[in-house]
């Protein structure tokens, strides 16, 4: 989002604002900006309460970038910040912003991770949380045997989509559309399993072209899946109109879908819209094969502002993985941290995918978190759009190979454009 010359000294003002009130009264509060609110700010609110200092959580809602940039604009970051991208904590550092961190002796996390987080070859942030998002949730009630490879999932999707047509059963697939880093979601899954490890952080990097082949396969599979009639309830327009947690909703309380893809956070969304006493169950999402499937990682990370001492010591509290011990008794918190003990889940999803973290072969982080500018994506921009308009084209009845043509030169172009590839 672009913010414009008001809107920019609106936030500054406020910013200001917040930090006068936060130096009044004593000992000056630790801030912290986050992306989070709702349940999980409350529960990062608990984690921070243990610690040795006044702490002030800041919700800062989901365009954190910009609020940060008015931030600093305005004289006024925050000590710490929550960022849900890793390509803004290498800009950030680059920029100058950011002071080098030296985590805790524990901190630990899944291969190629935390360089992820590093501009010349220091580190400017500390992972604090993950997401798992290579997940299919489901009723076995709805679907007794789920599908273990693409073209078993392809099959079940035009089965259970010839039922929906007739009236007889619900659409196999709710997919939150109108979010475009869900369709990236599903972009990325896919890709990750027909590429090599390399070419994939080689798209990252912005070292590889847009319109390869490998680009074009991941695109066919999905178009094979996206434009089965059927798929969807409410057909494939209604989908582009759904948010993310609608489309969780349409499987665990309204049993409009069979099945819905997304991260482990969907448990979150079932716990408080789920009708009856079924708990969904999950499966990896298919690839070509049944064993060794990439494993998609997001994650949020906290980096400490230049010239802030006491976030930098926050910061190397918070990775320590036994800093968040109240969230994880909490359940709905997933550490990137692989030296937590799995007996401190008390959510038995989680328990189990931190004990994948562990095992898993092959692991990629989250592409459009690590693309440079404008290409990472936002609500109609980006990455997002693209895969939105491709979501557009081929349940549009647009020919899946010139839709595919369509989006490689759109993503060929956003890269350019963002100096981030071919």
């Amino acid at each position: 989002m672009r913010l414009g010359r008001r809107t920019l000294l609106r936030a500054a003002a406020a910013a200001t604002a917040t930090a006068a009130t936060a130096c009044s009264g004593g000992e000056r509060s630790v801030q912290v900006a986050v992306v989070w609110s709702g349940a999980e700010l409350g529960r990062f609110r608990e984690v921070v309460a243990g610690y040795g200092a006044p702490v002030r959580v800041v919700s800062a809602g989901n365009d954190i970038d910009a609020f940060l940039r008015a931030r600093h604009l305005a004289g006024t970051s925050p000590d710490v910040a929550i960022l849900p991208r890793s390509g803004l904590v290498v800009e950030y550092a680059q920029r100058g912003w950011l002071s080098e961190l030296s985590p805790a002796a524990s901190y630990a996390v899944p291969p190629g991770m935390a360089d992820l987080l590093a501009a010349d070859r220091r580190r400017y942030g500390v992972w604090v949380k993950a997401a798992h998002k290579s997940l299919f949730w489901y009723f076995r009630s709805m679907l007794p045997e789920p599908p273990a490879t693409w073209d078993h999932l392809v099959a079940i999707t035009r089965r259970l989509g010839a039922r929906a047509r007739a009236g007889i059963a619900p659409a196999p697939l709710a997919v939150g559309a109108a979010d475009g880093w869900v369709l990236t979601d599903w972009f990325e899954n896919v890709l990750a399993d027909v590429t090599a490890p390399g070419y994939y952080e080689a798209l990252a990097r912005g070292e590889a072209d847009w319109q390869s082949r490998p680009v074009r396969t991941a695109l066919d599979r999905l178009a094979e899946l996206w434009s089965i009639d059927g798929a969807f309830p409410g057909g494939p327009r209604r989908a582009l109109l759904t948010q993310y947690e609608e489309s969780v909703i349409q499987v665990v309380h309204h049993r409009r879908a069979t099945m819905v893809f997304e991260g482990d956070f969907v448990d979150d969304v079932s716990t408080r819209f789920r009708r009856g006493p079924e708990r969904p169950s999950t499966f990896r999402f298919p690839g070509a094969r049944v064993a060794d499937r990439p494993l998609i990682l997001g994650g949020d990370a906290a980096v400490a502002f230049a010239g802030s001492t006491r976030g930098v010591e926050l910061v190397r509290w918070l990775s320590d993985g036994a800093a968040f011990q109240p969230w994880l008794r909490a359940g709905g918190y997933l550490s990137p941290n692989v030296t937590v003990p799995l007996e401190s889940y008390r959510d038995p999803v989680r328990r189990s995918l931190a004990a994948e973290l562990r095992t898993a072969e092959s692991v990629r982080f989250d592409l459009s978190d690590r693309l440079p500018g404008p290409f990472t994506g936002s609500d109609g921009v980006g990455i997002w759009r693209i895969m939105q308009d491709f979501f557009a084209d081929v349940t549009d009845g647009v020919a899946a190979a010139e839709a595919v043509r369509r989006a490689t030169g759109q993503l060929a172009a956003a890269a350019r454009a963002a100096g981030g590839g071919r």
